[in-house]
């Protein structure tokens, strides 16, 4: 499991996969989030632009994030 330490009070999820390692542009996250492959808090979520708060849970490609504050 891959842990992000929050500097605001939230973080977008295309910059929460680039910021672990599981893409390697903005471009491609955009790809694998409308593709329907990213989950967010057990869901599918299709915005790149995704609030990501304290405690929320991503999953993509066998990989989980954990967003902490």
């Amino acid at each position: 499991m891959e842990l992000i330490k929050l500097r605001d009070d939230y973080i977008k999820l295309g910059q929460a996969l680039k910021a672990a390692g599981l893409v390697d542009s903005g471009v491609e996250a955009k790809e694998v989030i409308q593709s329907g492959l990213v989950l967010v808090d057990g869901e599918v979520e299709t915005r790149r632009g995704k609030k990501l708060y304290d405690g929320a849970v991503v999953q993509f490609d066998n990989m989980t994030i954990q967003i902490e504050k």
